[in-house]
């Protein structure tokens, strides 16, 4: 099934294109990479095709919801919360209290929280397929490194069961054998049915993704959010 589908999409603002001329159709259980450098529009595009930043120029079709991974400056870590505290608030997000837990005492429902938090540690990082994941429940969001962002991000983006997860510079401040785990975790949540677009500069040799390529431009994608106008051609949603 055909969950993103862009066809010469591109973003132009006074000062210049960010990204032109893109295009991309991703389907159920496939890994996309955009590479390029710093500047080249990675983060405007994949923000673009996930429905959280404007384009004007082509077309985009996205079916059922887009879901973020780590994008910095955009979607990052709770400074404050460790990580097991991040997985617990987004299940509360998602959902309602379980109906038992209602029923408890203040002592019983305050265990009960404790021992729902180390269960939905373990039934989030397995559901995403990430049970090898170099990640410490009880690590604060301030002290997570850059790989170990990643992958929280994707935890909490499968969570919510989208068509569609992004995730942006997922090779930035890794070495070589994170990023050959961060692309192989890629690869497994793709496997699971997800569409899954990641930015990187390069691709890990050996890594199962179909790369787009966009070219480097001079306008910092880091800049764009204040100067950008509204977009004149809005995505077009497909029921699922």
């Amino acid at each position: 099934m055909k969950i993103v589908e862009a066809d010469g999409l591109g973003l132009r603002t006074r000062r210049g294109w960010v990204y032109r001329d893109v295009d991309l159709t991703a389907e159920s259980g496939e890994l996309h990479a955009v590479t390029g450098p710093p500047g080249s529009g990675r983060t405007s595009l994949l923000l673009a095709l996930a429905g959280r930043f404007p384009h004007n120029h082509g077309e985009l079709r996205r079916r059922g919801p887009a879901a973020l991974g780590q994008v910095a400056g955009v979607h990052e870590p709770d400074p404050t919360l460790t990580v097991a505290e991040h997985i617990t608030e987004r299940l509360l997000l998602l959902g309602p209290v379980p109906r038992r837990r209602r029923r408890l005492v203040p002592v019983a429902a305050l265990r009960a929280r404790r021992a729902y938090r180390r269960d939905a540690y373990a039934a989030a990082i397995a559901g995403a397929g990430f049970t090898d994941a170099p990640l410490d429940p009880d690590r604060y969001g301030r002290d997570l490194t850059p790989v170990e962002r990643q992958v929280l991000g994707l935890v909490l983006a499968s969570l919510a069961g989208p068509s569609l997860i992004v995730a942006d510079d997922v090779d930035a401040g890794a070495d070589r054998p994170e990023r050959e785990w961060i692309w192989a975790a890629l690869e497994r949540l793709a496997g699971q049915g997800y569409a899954v677009i990641a930015s990187a500069r390069a691709v890990e040799p050996g890594a199962a993704a179909t790369v787009h390529r966009i070219g480097d431009l001079a306008l910092p994608a880091a800049a764009l959010p204040a100067s950008v106008p509204p977009a004149s051609v809005p995505a077009v949603e497909v029921p699922a």
